[in-house]
């Protein structure tokens, strides 16, 4: 390999350039940089900036617009007048149980609605679900049967809650009235 580098190099011995530029090479060389910079047109990276800020606008307004709409499913009231009016007793009556509980919170009960509270919100998340499956098919009557389901789950949630929360206050009436 050696022999062979050497071979090349004493093939080439008096073919390379070895004279300096004239003087000013390098500031003609620049200013022909130059002349080809003034030379590109500037609508061009005007008519990009301009198409890459609608193209933007445009991307944006389509992440809005499919966030805004596929993600909400449908309620159980589109289905028919039954369903709106099933829907309208449950949520009014979750809400009902939901103000009760509030008003009973304290110290002792905080741990109760705490937990409570966070199984509502699993059913919720699946409720949710459930909207998006209705969503896609509209006549699937186990989704809807699901959904009702799902309400009453909240509902037992809520009355088992008041029921511990009534076991608590008694239970702290009696200790009360041992040291009385």
């Amino acid at each position: 390999m050696k022999d062979n580098l050497e071979h090349i190099f004493k093939s080439l011995e008096n073919k390379f350039d070895t004279e300096e530029p004239r003087i000013g090479h390098f500031d003609r060389f620049e200013a022909k940089l130059h002349q080809i910079e003034t030379k590109k047109p500037k609508v061009r990276y005007q008519l990009a900036s301009f198409v890459a800020v609608a193209a933007s606008v445009v991307l944006i307004f389509g992440i809005w617009l499919g966030a805004t709409f596929s993600n909400k499913g449908m309620e159980l009231a589109t289905v028919s007048t039954e369903m709106k009016d099933t829907q309208n007793y449950f949520v009014t009556t979750i809400e009902k149980e939901l103000t009760l509980i509030e008003k009973e919170r304290n110290n002792d009960t905080e741990q109760l609605i705490d937990d409570a509270l966070v199984q509502l919100k699993k059913l919720e998340q699946q409720y949710h679900l459930l909207t998006l499956e209705l969503k896609e098919s509209t006549e699937d009557k186990r989704i809807i049967y699901a959904m009702i389901s799902n309400y009453q789950q909240r509902i037992t949630i809520l009355q088992s809650l008041l029921i511990q929360i009534e076991d608590v206050k008694q239970l702290k009436t009696q200790d009360n009235e041992n040291y009385v």
